[in-house]
């Protein structure tokens, strides 16, 4: 499949990647017996990692080789946006730049924690620089000083929103060697 031209529908490439990656992911191998489960048929959020179309490109490619596996948001960010906080079990589908989708993911963890008392662990599970922990903090209060869209500014005991995930379905498409 090839990324969409500009002026597209985003929602009927969104939807079409979601009819796939449903079936590939294997999310209601049983449904023909048992009927349709809801994880199987809502459709779930697509959204990109970072702050840009290009944070959100060089995201992608480390999630498609499996290098990130976690993720983390300011807490304050999600109450100010009015946005749910993940939860174990969730699916996600995760877009490019350019809104076009990539891979379904699944929340496996969440735990909130002063960015401070983040882990190392956490920090190389993100993938970003040379995954050490000293990196993770220098970029994420960069990101969170930059991208805020609360009034709180940044702290060294603000609430910080880990969320590992897992890749269940992955597809790559045209263009894709630029990430």
């Amino acid at each position: 499949m090839d990324a969409p031209e500009p002026g597209t529908d985003d929602s009927s490439v969104i939807e079409s990647f979601w009819q796939v990656a449903r079936m590939r992911a294997k999310l209601n191998p049983t449904g023909y017996y048992t009927g349709e489960r809801p994880l199987a048929s809502l459709r779930p959020p697509a959204w990109a990692f970072g702050a840009t179309p290009e944070q959100a490109d060089q995201l992608l490619a480390l999630v498609l080789a499996g290098i990130k596996t976690a993720t983390s948001g300011a807490l304050w960010d999600y109450e100010a946006e009015g946005e749910q906080l993940p939860t174990p079990g969730a699916l996600g589908i995760v877009t490019d730049g350019r809104a076009v989708p990539h891979a379904l993911v699944v929340t496996t963890q969440v735990e909130i924690v002063p960015f401070d008392e983040v882990s190392a662990e956490h920090a190389y599970l993100e993938g970003e620089g040379d995954g050490s922990l000293a990196t993770w903090r220098e970029v994420h209060e960069r990101f969170f000083t930059e991208h805020a869209v609360h009034g709180h500014g940044f702290s060294r005991d603000m609430p910080v929103v880990l969320q590992r995930f897992a890749v269940l379905y992955s597809q790559t498409f045209a263009g894709l060697g630029d990430l």
